[in-house]
């Protein structure tokens, strides 16, 4: 079943949607412009380097988005990408290096959001109190309460969100999940994800300096802990320390994992358990784990997550990537490339059909920002992505990261909406956020 979000569950983990006091975006909502299907739509990017970046170009393909506002507490990223763009479009965007002035920019329609994770609540949060249907970058939130405050926010301002799970937007992806639903590999007792990511180097420990010039360090920061400044916990490399991020897990394992959730139509599983470490590189900087496996147990099948750094040869012939569902008759692989079903052979005979690898013809990412633009202009249109099924993936994965951290398998009450008689892990539902900001109680 898909995960439902109910206010009693949403409540359970202690969390209110709302930032209100934080940022005073006053009656933005009741003011916004109104897009209709003829209309051009405004759009404006908070975090302009890496995927931010291709979601915005990749969504300016379309003849019908305009972008007209650019925002980024690194002044030289601003600077570069706003030179970029207006080289592009012939038009110079608006610059901003705080997003509440952009919110507060009325002719806005729409906001990506592609910041570090551990501002993706805030920020969504704000901009759709300020009346402004939002991209959000994967993963949703950077912890379980997160996800559902921004659910409950959601529910409560009616705005178009999308989540850049935009595997779901690929074709051979949905054909592959089709034919799990259709049952043409019987039924499913396992399934595999995994990345294998053999670009990934040592992390090596450098001493802690002065912020780069032009960067708002305290406000890239934001409600993560006042720390000195670390280059590696700055761009890109953010995404393996605690603070802001969830490592592989909640990186590619965001992608895959919804992969297998949506082919097995499941919710939240019955208990989780989680094991790895620093195998590859014992002593890098990273904090969280460069080899890890979780185990998910949904009661009549498993999901089994995996990812290990410095080695490119994973599963079912090399492949560094992939979601695998195993069923009775028969073997699905799906990767970003490819699909194929491997039958079981039985008396010599093949028990479903096979199916030969069959090549992706299609650009995820082009389509899935496309599908943003049109549910804005047709409200009455389903993303592809929705903030209730990217919440549960991202729950799901940060649950995994749950049972890692406290060494031992932990078990989710889903009428409680917590672990069960384990206050070490229910201890990291709710981030601890520093004042000013909060995701009040």
């Amino acid at each position: 079943m898909t995960a439902r979000f109910d206010r009693r569950t949403l409540i359970a983990g202690g969390v209110a949607a709302s930032v209100a006091g934080l940022v005073p975006l006053g009656n933005a909502s009741a003011q916004r412009r109104r897009v209709s299907a003829n209309d051009k739509l405004q759009v404006g990017l908070i975090g302009c380097k890496g995927m931010g970046w291709a979601n915005l170009t990749a969504m300016i393909k379309g003849a019908d988005v305009v972008p007209v506002a650019l925002c980024d507490v690194d002044a030289r990223v601003l600077a570069e990408r706003g030179a970029e763009l207006r080289k592009t479009t012939g038009r110079a965007p608006r610059l901003y290096d705080d997003y509440r002035r952009m919110l507060d920019d009325k002719t806005v329609d729409a906001v990506i959001v592609a910041t570090p994770d551990h501002w993706h609540a805030l920020q969504l949060i704000d901009a759709m109190s300020a009346g402004k249907d939002v991209y959000c970058e994967k993963p949703l939130g950077n912890s379980i309460a997160e996800c559902r405050a921004m659910v409950a926010a959601k529910q409560r301002h009616g705005r178009v969100v999308q989540v850049g799970q935009w595997q779901r937007s690929n074709q051979h992806w949905a054909d592959a999940i089709a034919l799990v639903h259709a049952g043409g590999i019987g039924r499913v007792r396992k399934v595999k994800a995994w990345a294998y990511m053999g670009w990934m180097k040592r992390v090596e420990p450098k001493p802690d300096q002065a912020a780069p010039a032009g960067v708002d360090y305290d406000r890239w920061l934001g409600p993560a802990p006042a720390r000195a400044f670390n280059p590696n916990r700055f761009h890109f490399s953010w995404r393996w320390y605690w603070d802001y991020a969830g490592g592989l897990m909640t990186d590619w394992g965001v992608h895959l994992m919804d992969i297998a959730l949506l082919g097995m139509k499941a919710s939240v599983p019955r208990s989780v358990s989680s094991l790895g470490g620093a195998y590859g590189y014992p002593g890098s900087a990273m904090e969280t784990p460069d080899t890890q496996t979780a185990i998910y147990d949904f009661g009549d099948y498993s999901v089994e997550w995996e990812h290990a750094v410095g080695i490119s040869q994973g599963p079912y012939g090399g492949r560094d990537h992939g979601v695998a569902f195993i069923g009775e008759t028969g073997t699905l692989i799906v990767d970003r490339g490819k699909w194929e079903v491997i039958p079981e052979v039985s008396d010599g005979k093949p028990l479903t059909r096979a199916v030969p690898v069959t090549k992706s013809s299609d650009e995820g990412l082009d389509r899935h920002t496309a599908n943003f633009v049109a549910c804005v202009k047709d409200r009455a249109r389903t993303p592809a992505c929705p903030i209730e099924s990217a919440a549960n993936t991202a729950i799901v994965c940060q649950m995994g990261n749950v049972a890692w951290r406290t060494g031992r398998k932990v078990h989710w009450d889903a009428t409680a909406g917590q672990f069960k008689d384990d206050a070490q892990a229910n201890a990291l539902i709710t981030p601890r956020y520093r004042a000013p900001y909060r995701l009040p109680a």
